[in-house]
């Protein structure tokens, strides 16, 4: 069996880079406060967290972060936590991690820590698919992504710096073809559960009716109607009209 293939079968690391949860997603501040950005922020942290401590294939969490609450927050659920490059952005965190894998000859599998509908059958899933395309030990790269397909929600690669990343909200096609450049048919798995993440109101509105069990979907339920109310008023201000809307 290959080097690649052993990764592949048996040593899956999972990356998650958290930002600061102070000042925590911005582009939602036109609905919510920064104390209450911050505490959602907080709560998909760590939905992600115990759905990743939950899932079988995974040989351990890599958690890169320079905020002391999520450090806090991933050390309770058994991740590692880093602080190496966690100021350089999303991509300098996961690269940072990437290379640290691997020297180690570990596989990586990296996800954001704002996916508040992820369940650990959406990780198996994807583990499956990567496993299944490359059994014959060739290098691998596996992606799902956002529901939009622009962004990048979950990629794993064997080996672990397979694949240059760089993330970002138009990063999907352009990550195919840095996997075709590598020489990899890149794997596109769709997940409901992966492609979901709360960056934009709209997505904060789509949230609130899946009535989730999770820390998130009880921080955002108990915002009260009031709440869904003004999201409501300012998604319909906010919508693009007549010509604006292509018409």
């Amino acid at each position: 069996m290959s080097r690649a293939d052993r990764i592949c079968a048996d040593r899956i690391c999972a990356v998650v880079p958290i930002k600061g949860v102070v000042g925590a997603k911005q582009r939602l501040a036109a609905v919510l406060d920064a104390e209450t950005r911050s505490a959602l922020a907080l709560a998909m942290a760590e939905d992600v967290l115990e759905v990743l401590s939950a899932v079988p294939e995974l040989f351990r969490v890599l958690v890169v972060t320079a905020d002391a609450t999520a450090a806090a927050l991933a050390r309770n659920y058994g991740a590692e936590v880093t602080d190496v490059q966690a100021s350089e952005g999303h991509t300098g965190a996961v690269t940072g991690g990437a290379r640290r894998l691997a020297r180690e000859g570990v596989a990586l599998i990296t996800l954001p820590g704002d996916l508040p509908l992820l369940a650990p059958a959406d990780v198996s899933r994807v583990i499956a698919a990567h496993r299944a395309a490359c059994a014959d030990g060739r290098p691998g790269f596996t992606i799902s992504p956002a529901r939009d397909f622009q962004g990048s929600n979950a990629i794993l690669m064997t080996p672990a710096d397979a694949v240059p990343l760089r993330f970002g909200s138009n990063s999907f096609y352009p990550h195919l073809d840095a996997a075709r450049n590598a020489g990899i048919t890149p794997t596109v798995v769709e997940v409901p559960g992966i492609g979901f993440d709360i960056d934009e109101p709209h997505d904060l509105a789509d949230f609130l009716i899946t009535n989730a069990p999770t820390r998130a979907g009880r921080l955002v339920a108990a915002l009260g109607p009031d709440f869904s109310a003004r999201l409501a008023v300012h998604l319909e201000r906010a919508a693009p009209t007549g010509m604006e809307a292509g018409e």
